[in-house]
């Protein structure tokens, strides 16, 4: 899920919006000022009501942040990279670089997310029922025991256990220790995430039948997000097993074509793109990597300014382009191959040069010939 606003950072960890989360804030803010805030608490003004919607809606963007924060900060305590956080119409995701290496951590990462949304949901409900015991203002009150509720409801929620949920983590992490077999682990959780997703999905249209409206519809998209992400993990589950033994340097494509960052895109376009079958351009600039340009963004530069624009104007920023060293794991560099770069990695030496490309059509042939270099099977 692509970061669409930049929020800043906490705690050296990127925040960012999906701007998909309009969308819920404002499902959030019409539903609480128009529905349950005047039915529940009769006799305020429709500002009132829209205001405490929307300090609710806000409230509950920033307990979904702390659930994810939890997330974050635990990893990187366990030694996972967060490249960061991004809320989106459905909840948060915090992007971890890399996978836990004991089922322990693995725990860890998963249960604390819950246990901060349960903590919250307490704070908020300590500080309903003290506003309430003070004779506060009953719209408050109201807010604040929402948001209790909202908490705990998520916490119970989310340890479901089924893939992607933190309960499917805890799953995987038990069944991990338990098995020691942590691939099969991961396809039992993803699996019960898609029979779950699937139950919530006939949940929901069997409410919409019968007259539920949008509660149907909402709970059957949740139910499609839950079998199409459980559905993505299990295949990343497998291509990590195939790929378990395989290092960067034994797929990359070794010494690219790098280009001068200050390089005018017209000169690109006529001196390599029309004359090699290049697609992918690393950028160098006093021997450092500068960016990273693709054939696809070459495309989208409006033609008459390719004349005008630098190589450096339209490239991937060196601190978003996935780079690796040649002796990593392979898995380790996938879950980061995303992001502005069209699924390509740098490979870079110890000085820091660009030594190697990874790109989509090394990986499928890495997929290709796995079973040919002796690495584990994929799991049945």
């Amino acid at each position: 899920m692509r970061e669409s606003i930049r929020l800043g950072t906490i705690a050296g960890i990127r925040v960012g919006l999906n701007v998909s989360v309009l969308v819920i804030v404002a499902i959030l803010v019409f539903g609480l000022a128009f529905g349950r805030f005047p039915e529940v608490y009769p006799g305020h003004g429709v500002w009132a009501y829209l205001l405490a919607g929307t300090i609710s809606a806000v409230l509950l963007l920033a307990s979904l942040l702390a659930h994810e924060l939890a997330h974050a900060v635990v990893a990187r305590r366990n030694g996972i990279e967060v490249s960061g956080i991004t809320l989106w119409l459905l909840g948060g995701v915090a992007q971890l670089r890399g996978e836990p290496r004991t089922a322990g951590a693995d725990l860890r990462i998963a249960v604390i997310g819950p246990i901060t949304s349960l903590a919250v949901g307490a704070v908020f409900a300590a500080a309903a029922t003290l506003a309430a015991a003070a004779d506060g203002p009953e719209l408050i009150v109201a807010t604040l025991a929402y948001l209790g509720g909202i908490n705990a409801i998520l916490a119970v929620f989310n340890m479901i256990p089924a893939a992607p949920l933190d309960g499917g983590r805890v799953l995987r992490a038990f069944l991990w220790w338990r098995r020691g077999d942590r691939t099969g682990a991961a396809v039992t959780a993803a699996r019960a995430g898609r029979v779950f997703g699937l139950a919530l999905i006939a949940l929901g249209f069997v409410q919409f039948v019968v007259g539920a409206g949008f509660g149907g519809l909402w709970l059957a998209l949740i139910g499609f997000f839950l079998v199409t992400a459980a559905g993505a993990e299990e295949q990343q589950t497998r291509v990590n097993a195939a790929l378990k033994d395989v290092r960067v340097a034994d797929v990359m494509t070794p010494d690219p074509f790098v280009a001068d960052a200050n390089t005018p895109v017209q000169d690109l376009v006529d001196n390599v793109v029309l004359t090699h079958r290049y697609s992918t351009y690393p950028l160098g600039a006093d021997g450092r990597l500068a960016g990273l340009v693709t054939l696809n963004r070459v495309r989208a530069t409006p033609p008459d300014q390719r004349r005008t624009l630098r190589l450096a104007d339209i490239a991937c920023p060196p601190d978003e382009v996935p780079t690796a060293h040649p002796d990593d794991p392979l898995p380790d560099l996938l879950p980061r191959m995303a992001g502005c770069t069209d699924g390509r990695a740098v490979v870079l030496d110890d000085e820091g040069h660009v030594i190697g490309l990874i790109t989509p059509s090394d990986i499928a042939r890495a997929l290709q010939t796995s079973d040919l270099r002796g690495s584990r099977p994929w799991p049945s």
